[in-house]
């Protein structure tokens, strides 16, 4: 399916998610002036259609982990096998199939040092490299493509700030309490509270202070090609180290970028554009990120396939785009 058919309602509700993914569907429909019911009904279908979920994630490098961006060069016939094997582990997301099946690139963070050597060891791989992410200026659950509520109504849903991670040390109930959001970033408390042994207030109070804390970030994990977004492609730039910092941020605030950071490594600035169409990436990097003169060289690889985002990879996604 090329794109998902979405009214006024289906976005207002997206981007609603986008600012706060647990939001109770009563705030919700308040806010956008619809029945709780027309809400629901709203989510279960774009959900079950493979728009949206959402989905909670561990913020690594707020608990020491190393976050990686990774390229993987890879024989024709390996690509889609490569990309499936690094979307089954629980510490890759982003897995995107590039350049006509023969490259992957991915995220990982784990706080295994030794991650990279557990990485499918295979003849048909031609050539990996890892390097770190240092500081992120835009992300994915942040992407302006999904904007839609006005200021005041995205005032009414936007959580509390985040307070920091001082102090948060996850305990064995805290990983089990982090696989079913991985699958389901809304599971209720009844739910959670009998996946992890705690009573429902403690399950409540736990997830909280996650989440105040910033170890635990709740994501609307969504597909850019059924919201009719046809054209992503991964940016891996060279930048003047005196204008770096200026160009991140630059980037950071063009509607197309749903992802900028700072990277060790031959380039040091990556990036992800989602255009409505190659013209519409076209005239992006010609006329937007040309104009940035400090941008030294530019690496442009489109997006073919995305096996998996961001979350827990469902059963049912192997084998069909993500």
């Amino acid at each position: 399916m090329e794109s998902a058919e979405l009214d006024g309602v289906d976005r207002a509700l997206v981007h609603a998610l986008q600012l706060d993914g647990r939001a109770p569907f009563a705030r919700i429909a308040d806010v956008l002036g619809v029945s709780e019911q027309t809400v629901s009904r709203r989510y279960r279908r774009l959900t079950a259609a493979g728009v949206i979920r959402v989905v909670g994630g561990l913020d690594g490098a707020l608990l020491g982990y190393t976050p990686w961006t990774i390229r993987v060069r890879c024989t024709p016939d390996a690509g889609t096998a490569i990309a499936e094997a690094l979307a089954r582990r629980p510490d890759t997301y982003w897995v995107h199939l590039l350049s006509g099946g023969t490259e992957i690139s991915c995220f990982a963070q784990s706080p295994d040092t030794v991650l990279l050597e557990k990485l499918p060891r295979t003849g048909r791989v031609l050539a990996m490299t890892a390097h770190s992410l240092l500081h992120g200026f835009a992300l994915p659950d942040g992407w302006q493509g999904l904007a839609w509520l006005t200021a005041e109504q995205a005032g009414r849903l936007r959580p509390e700030p985040r307070t920091g991670s001082d102090g948060v040390v996850l305990q064995e109930e805290d990983h089990r309490l982090l696989d079913v959001l991985a699958r389901d970033g809304r599971a209720g408390y009844t739910e959670l509270a009998r996946a992890t042994g705690w009573s429902e207030a403690t399950a409540k109070r736990r997830l909280r202070l996650l989440r105040e804390s910033g170890a635990l970030i709740i994501q609307l994990d969504y597909s850019p090609r059924l919201l009719g977004y046809r054209a992503e492609a991964r940016l891996w730039m060279t930048v003047r180290p005196s204008e770096l910092l200026h160009v991140a941020r630059t980037l950071a605030g063009h509607p197309e970028i749903s992802f900028a950071s700072v990277t060790t490594g031959p380039t040091n600035l990556l990036a992800t554009a989602i255009c409505r169409d190659n013209a519409d990436l076209y005239r992006y990097l010609t006329e937007r990120v040309s104009a940035l003169d400090a941008v030294q060289t530019l690496e442009t690889a489109p997006v073919l396939r995305t096996v998996k985002r961001t979350g827990a990879l469902p059963p049912q996604a192997y084998g069909r785009p993500a």
